[in-house]
């Protein structure tokens, strides 16, 4: 009988065999493998656990590998693999492999420990034939997720130990079907699932902002990056945080990733099962390199790779450091990020749609037609160079927002209706690619964005107009997609060009005449 428990460095994690020796001498036990000083405790809490637990600690030297030995290990999760490990040693079980985890209470009681769903997708993954894992009870409805693997949620070392002796006792999990498991409340439009709508959240109560909320909902619609500026008060922090209730529901295959993530960071809700909401995340603006990219000493996630399949929202953009905006370039581009601590690297996931609120100048009132800017040109010039052209070049959706009238009721839309043109082509890109537009490559722009003569003339005259660089003219087309996509049209229009050139031409603030 093997026992295996999980070691949460970086995204992949690693598998750590739990081995265990008895022999004769002055009874002590003895833990190797590059264990941390959590590790080593846990002889205590194990021995403790054992016997509170009603069984027989054995009276020999007891000596516990983990190996890999050459793998730094850290946490309390091999609590429970290292007291079962001690219990089998001389009892005969079933000849398989199973993952355990879980703290151990001096009780013998098991706590939750994070990173069970990683461990058990990459226990399935392994080509060690693990088919089944002992778990803490909270955390056995994560464990779940994942298919083919079957799992027992015990709650005790008694539960667990007899879990390991009769495989009968766990039971199979794996979520399948992309309509199973969804938020209750959840929406079907047009075959597109999205999560119920609060009246917190509802586009329906902002009033006089047609441009932005249009743009919002292209942007929804194709996972293109967005940038709103203008004076305080004007309503662009509103409507970007409910940008949520535009967003439908992850697949399957994108919640597993989000879902593995979120129980790496330890912060996956208790008896959680996949994260099928697509994940807005919205740090303050003096969150650190670090918090954002994420790193420390086991490379936790950061910011960028809990967004991960969602949104990455930056309110008050300007006020975040400028290390902090310009490290968000590559993972823009690769939709990934690689981070290396003392020889060992990771690469986490990190395909976010980013979204900034900012004002246009230090007091606010740069471009306002009601409110007059003291900044000086040299003031602004600084305020904007924060951003850098490069990151600016990657945001494919440019608003300046005005103030919006006090009163009345004019170009109010509810997000229901929204919902309807972003149901229709989030089902077009998931049927042609799977992918979103504002991820298309060189190779299938050339293959779905393909223009009229009428249409290439617009965005040409268009790129000369307003300096485009050849990233500026993809963006272009691949707005120009999304639009005829929302309008459930095969070919791009001359309309949609020229309406994608709309959203694209405003260059870091500077070009106000809207």
């Amino acid at each position: 009988m093997g026992i295996v428990s999980f070691s949460p460095f970086g995204y992949e994690g690693t598998l750590v065999t739990v081995e265990v020796d008895l022999r004769r001498g002055i009874p002590a036990v003895d833990i190797v493998g590059l264990a941390d000083g959590t590790i080593k405790e846990s002889r205590e809490r194990m021995r403790a656990a054992i016997v509170n637990s009603g069984f027989d600690f054995p009276l020999e030297r007891v000596l516990i590998n983990l190996s890999p030995a050459g793998l730094r290990k850290e946490g309390a999760g091999f609590d429970l693999a290292v007291a079962l490990a001690v219990l089998a040693a001389k009892t005969s079980g079933p000849d398989d492999t199973v993952l355990v985890m879980g703290e151990l209470e001096l009780s013998g009681k098991v706590r939750s420990v994070r990173g069970i769903h990683a461990a058990a997708a990459t226990a399935a993954q392994t080509g060690l034939h693990i088919t089944r894992c002992i778990v803490p009870a909270g955390n056995a409805a994560e464990a779940r997720e994942v298919p083919g693997m079957k799992v027992c949620g015990a709650s005790d070392l008694t539960e667990a130990f007899a879990a390991l002796l009769h495989p009968e006792l766990c039971t199979e999990g794996g979520e399948t079907d992309d309509h199973g498991q969804v938020p209750e409340g959840s929406v079907d439009i047009g075959g597109v699932l999205f999560p119920a709508v609060g009246a917190d959240m509802d586009f329906a109560d902002i009033n006089g902002q047609k441009e932005l909320i249009r743009g919002l909902q292209i942007a929804a619609a194709g996972g293109h990056n967005v940038l709103a500026f203008g004076a305080p008060g004007c309503g662009k922090t509103l409507a970007l945080q409910r940008f949520p209730s535009l967003l439908p529901l992850l697949t399957t295959g994108q919640a597993q990733p989000v879902t593995r993530i979120y129980s790496l960071a330890g912060i996956l809700p208790p008896s959680s099962r996949l994260i099928r909401t697509a994940p807005f995340r919205m740090p303050h603006q003096t969150a650190s390199i670090e918090g954002i990219c994420g790193g420390g000493p086991w490379c936790r996630p950061g910011e960028i790779s809990l967004a991960h399949n969602g949104v990455l929202f930056l309110d008050e953009a300007a006020e975040f450091k400028t290390s902090v905006l310009q490290m968000l370039r590559v993972p823009l581009e690769t939709g990934a990020i690689t981070l290396s601590r003392a020889g060992q690297s990771t690469v986490y996931p990190a395909d976010f749609q980013l979204l900034m609120a900012t004002n246009p100048c230090p007091c606010g009132n740069f471009g306002s037609r009601t409110k007059i800017c003291l900044c000086s040109a040299r003031s602004v010039e600084m305020y904007w160079k924060k951003f850098s052209g490069p990151l600016l070049d990657r945001i494919d959706i440019r608003i300046h927002v005005d103030a919006a009238p006090t009163s009345g009721q004019s170009d109010r839309i509810a997000s229901g209706i929204l919902r309807q043109g972003i149901a229709a082509a989030v089902a077009v890109q998931r049927n042609r690619l799977g992918k979103k537009n504002a991820r298309l490559t060189v190779e299938e722009m050339k293959q779905y964005c393909t223009l009229s003569r009428q249409g290439k003339a617009v965005l040409d005259k268009a790129a000369a107009a307003f300096n485009f660089s050849a990233r500026g003219t993809a963006s272009c087309l691949k707005l120009a997609r999304t639009i005829a996509d929302m309008e459930t049209c095969e070919n791009i229009g001359t309309a949609h060009v020229e309406e994608a050139v709309f959203y694209r031409r405003l260059s870091g603030g500077l070009d106000m005449d809207v």
